[in-house]
């Protein structure tokens, strides 16, 4: 079995928080979901678990951050170009999603920030790594 990782976020309206995640490119995967939980696919090792305040209760005894207000994670998805950066940002904010930040160009980087339904903050990137390599090399610093 490959490595997985599964991102469970609690959220206030599992639909709405579904169609959200739709709309930015995730799919649904209906063998884990019910009314109180989507498991949203990102790719074959990366899964967002979209859990109702109730159903994530049970796995913490912690208070649920109100991520409006305080950050609890910076959940980091990298893309092939910045056109696919802009455009899933784009996705994110006409279905409801907030900018988080304004997007940053390294030159070898380009980012943007956007919030879903709950606050939950995604940083898209696309790194040009031959860029990076070449701006990290001594000469270029000097």
């Amino acid at each position: 079995m490959p490595k997985m990782i599964f991102v469970n976020l609690p959220v206030t309206n599992v639909a709405k928080a579904t169609v959200f995640y739709e709309a930015i490119g995730f799919e649904k995967n209906p063998q884990f979901s019910d009314d109180h939980a989507s498991c949203m696919v990102w790719s074959d090792t990366i899964h967002v678990m979209l859990l109702d305040h109730g159903f994530y209760s049970t796995f913490t005894t912690k208070k649920i951050a109100d991520t409006h207000a305080v950050s609890a994670a910076l959940i980091c998805l990298s893309r092939d170009s910045r056109a696919e950066v802009d455009a899933i940002t784009e996705a994110a904010l006409a279905a409801g999603g907030r900018e988080a930040r304004d997007k940053q160009d390294m030159g070898f980087m380009y980012s943007r920030a956007f919030d879903d339904l709950d606050g939950h903050t995604f940083e898209v990137m696309h790194m040009d790594m031959a860029a990076a390599t070449a701006a990290m090399q001594p000469e270029a610093a000097a």
